[in-house]
């Protein structure tokens, strides 16, 4: 009877974002960001949350690295967003379902910047087909939203770091996308990498999944860095039209655009921008944002300590052998000469 009332009360909470009252924060608000170094996550593309938080942070004097899995998509989104805001963003090439692509991209982000201030870990997959693993055999998924993305921000802390000494507020912060399934979502471990239990699971089951481990990964990074001026926090961006549901039937396509509600891409960047920008979100390291710039609560197992320190021990455990440092490639290597050749004599 209890589990029955706990998954009602979740299933109500996740409803209700749907919902939202009128924002009283918009992006104009921010502050001017002119030395800030930013990478946002998935933001291929001339639309969606990423975009549309790219956009504005360019328009607010950020550095701004695009960073996704294809070329061609995001010099389309840069050329856009020039047009848009005159500022120009930096691609780096990042496939979350590849954990050699993570440790590359983290490489040519460090050998280019020296610190970094936020980090919009917004990439993610949804719903994808069962048979879609990453290249390390996790559920694409889970590779994709949770254990890319653990790994990247590993990587990037001693970027992060170094950015809480220059920050105006003296954090650094890293901002994680996560939905308002997170609510639904339940931890099972023999459904991580390919195996009976997860081709038996559904679709959903599995992206619900990956989003609680968003949220609790979060938490877990608040706890561990937060003493160092590491702010974390996890959200739900809202129900934005996107092509996140691309992996979706038309026929269930349609059916949820009938029942629940889609706001314009340019919704879904106001709750992470201002969890990554304004001085608030500061005072609520660890939490969960709702739509639009508010803070809520997600599901209780997103709490469990416990939990928390044995999803991040596993995590730990999966990534380590791919630490070891990638060699630069060719056009990192140009790009430091250039930079050594306008400072040493």
């Amino acid at each position: 009877m209890g589990g029955a009332l706990s998954n009602a009360r979740n299933f109500v909470h996740a409803a209700a974002q749907a919902y939202p009252p009128t924002p009283d924060w918009l992006p104009d608000e921010m502050p001017d960001l002119t030395g800030h170094v930013v990478i946002v996550t998935g933001a291929g593309g001339n639309a969606g949350i990423g975009y549309e938080t790219c956009k504005s942070l360019l328009a607010h004097n950020a550095r701004v690295y695009l960073a996704t899995r294809s070329r061609f998509k995001a010099e389309g989104a840069i050329a856009s967003l020039k047009a848009a805001t005159g500022r120009e963003a930096v691609f780096l090439e990042l496939d979350l379902a590849s954990l050699v692509s993570v440790r590359r991209a983290a490489d040519e982000f460090m050998w280019k910047e020296r610190e970094l201030h936020v980090l919009f870990n917004n990439a993610g997959v949804m719903c994808t087909p069962v048979e879609m693993l990453t290249k390390e055999g996790y559920d694409l998924q889970w590779g994709t939203n949770v254990v890319g993305s653990f790994f990247f921000t590993e990587l990037l802390m001693p970027a992060l770091l170094a950015g809480v000494k220059t920050s105006a507020d003296g954090h650094a912060r890293v901002i994680t996308t996560s939905s308002s399934t997170a609510y639904l979502g339940r931890i099972r471990g023999e459904t991580f990498r390919d195996s009976r239990k997860r081709r038996r699971t559904s679709r959903d089951a599995l992206y619900a999944q990956s989003k609680l481990g968003n949220v609790i990964v979060a938490r877990q990074v608040a706890k561990r860095y937060g003493a160092e001026g590491i702010v974390s926090i996890a959200l739900n961006p809202g129900n934005i039209q996107s092509d996140l549901l691309r992996h979706m039937s038309p026929l269930r396509q349609k059916i949820m655009d009938f029942f629940i509600p889609f706001y314009p891409a340019p919704y879904g960047a106001i709750t992470q921008l201002y969890a990554g920008t304004m001085p608030e979100p500061l005072e609520h390291n660890g939490e969960f944002m709702i739509p639009w710039a508010r803070r809520g609560k997600c599901r209780k197992e997103a709490y469990d300590e416990d939990l928390g320190d044995r999803l991040w021990a596993w995590l730990q455990e999966e990534v380590r052998p791919y630490r070891q440092a990638t060699a630069p490639t060719a056009s990192v290597l140009g790009h430091w000469q250039a930079h050594m050749s306008m400072i040493l004599p």
